[in-house]
């Protein structure tokens, strides 16, 4: 049994080494294609973000009125602030402002998330121009907290992390692309070195004879050098 394992793996060895021009082939061609794109054609894109925080208003505090329904009445308010945060109005606003998008262009590039059991909510925008959705992101947030003191003046709206210039974008992930290719390449070619290595019934050693003949082998050719 050990034997049959040892020729078997043996096999896939040779054969990996006889097509290996072609694997090589493949496999390095898949990883340039790939370079080219994420480094030439696939604009990156940047992604900025920001985060609030909502809370009592200052007076409130001074009292020291904070307990656990308090806290836990706020995270739940945090949802209906994500609401006025994605909402429509809002997002003419900063279209306005910014001169740039459609309200509904704007909306599917924000993300707005509150954290999980926090009364804190962020803010993400992606875009192609950096510049821009710095820009964006902060009118987003200043628009955002001046609706919110509106619709609710009794609670307060402070901003926890400003938005900020990213320097690298977020994607594409160019060595990982390549990586992932160069490792697809790779099996594309090693399953077709093999199925080219299934169909092809040559004879070619003598090993061959015995395996596809099943004939005793009498004499050998040399190689001429």
């Amino acid at each position: 049994m050990n034997e049959e394992v040892t020729l078997d793996i043996q096999e896939i060895f040779n054969v990996l080494k006889r097509k290996r021009k072609l694997i090589v082939i493949i496999t390095l061609l898949c990883g340039i294609v790939v370079a080219i794109f994420n480094f030439f054609i696939i604009s990156p894109t940047y992604e900025v973000r920001a985060s609030v925080v909502i809370g009592k208003a200052a007076e409130e505090k001074a009292e020291n009125k904070n307990n656990y329904n308090d806290v836990m009445m706020y995270q739940k308010l945090v949802k209906t602030y994500a609401q006025i945060a994605n909402s429509r109005t809002l997002a003419e606003n900063v279209v306005a402002k910014t001169g740039r998008l459609k309200p509904e262009g704007l909306q599917s590039k924000l993300n707005v998330m509150p954290q999980q059991d926090t009364q804190i909510l962020d803010f993400k925008i992606q875009d192609k121009d950096a510049e821009f959705a710095y820009k964006a992101l902060t009118i987003v947030c200043d628009e955002f907290i001046a609706q919110s003191k509106k619709i609710y003046p009794s609670n307060t709206i402070e901003l926890l992390d400003k938005p900020v210039i990213p320097e690298r974008p977020i994607k594409p992930k160019k060595l990982f692309n390549i990586a992932i290719a160069l490792f697809m390449g790779f099996l594309i070619s090693a399953g077709m070195a093999f199925i080219q290595e299934y169909m092809d019934k040559t004879i070619k050693t003598e090993n061959d004879i015995d395996k596809y003949l099943g004939l005793p082998v009498i004499a050998v050719i040399p190689k001429m050098k």
